[in-house]
Order: structure tokens, then sequence, then C-alpha cells
């Protein structure tokens, strides 16, 4: 059970990676909206949208199979903490009742960071991930 919560947990995450790295791919113009509206602007280079997207993309591939763990979680960690700390207005008050601006829809944010935490504490325990360390054989007892 553990293996396949671990594996549904990783695909999800890595879908959502992979959503995101799709829209910079398609529709640039749409990841400059997000980008001014979320970010400060900071990423709002139309011509960024397809490089980043296709970083995006290739990190939710590695992701999606279990490859190069040890790097690609921490990346996908930085990539949902960045999104979080971007709504970080609907994270404390998801209903608006204090502060302007904010979205019920955006408080999953914080679950998604959760759940690459996760990842990255359980790494040495998923099985169904194509990096995973053979352990090395029991000895077995020699026969005289």
């Amino acid at each position: 059970m553990k293996a396949v919560s671990l594996l549904l947990l990783r695909i999800s995450i890595a879908l959502l990676v992979l959503i995101w790295g799709l829209d910079k791919l398609v529709a640039p113009e749409h990841a400059v909206q997000v980008s001014d509206n979320f970010y400060l602007g900071l990423l709002s280079l139309p011509g960024l949208m397809p490089l980043l997207g296709v970083a995006q993309v290739a990190v939710a591939g590695l992701a999606l199979v279990g490859l190069f763990r040890r790097f690609v979680d921490p990346v996908i960690l930085i990539i949902n903490l960045g999104s979080l700390l971007a709504v970080w207005r609907s994270i404390v008050d998801p209903w608006g009742w204090v502060l302007e601006g904010t979205n019920a829809l955006f408080f999953p944010s914080l679950i998604v960071a959760a759940g690459c935490l996760v990842l990255i504490a359980f790494q040495d325990q998923e099985r169904l991930v194509l990096d995973r360390k053979r352990a090395a054989p029991e000895a077995r007892p020699s026969s005289v």
C-alpha cells in the first residue's frame, strides 16, 4: 500500500508540473499573464516561457518515472514553494475575510508542497521508481 501511495503522489505532483510546463509551451502569453499576476512579473519575458516550459516538462517527465529523484524532487519542491509563496494570501485567508484578492481554490498549494516534502522524506522507501537502488542480495551460508 505504501509503494502505491507514494507512486500516486509522485505521479499527481509530476502531472501538475507537466501541465504548468506545457502551458508555457502551448500558451506562453497565458504564462506571462500568470507571471504578471502572481510572480510580480519576474518571469514575464515571452521568449523565456518556452525555455522554462521545456525545463519543466523535462523535470516532470523524470519525476513521473522516478529518475534522478535526489535532484528532481527538490527542484519540484522549489517550483511548488514558489507557487505557494505567490498565493500566500489564499493560504492565510482562503475566504478573503481580511485580505483582498484571495481564492480558496489556491489553498491546495499547501497540500502539494507538503506532498513534495513527503516524497523527499520517503525517497529511500519508494519501490515503484526507475532509479531504485537494489539492495545487495543477502549473504547466503556457504556450503562446506
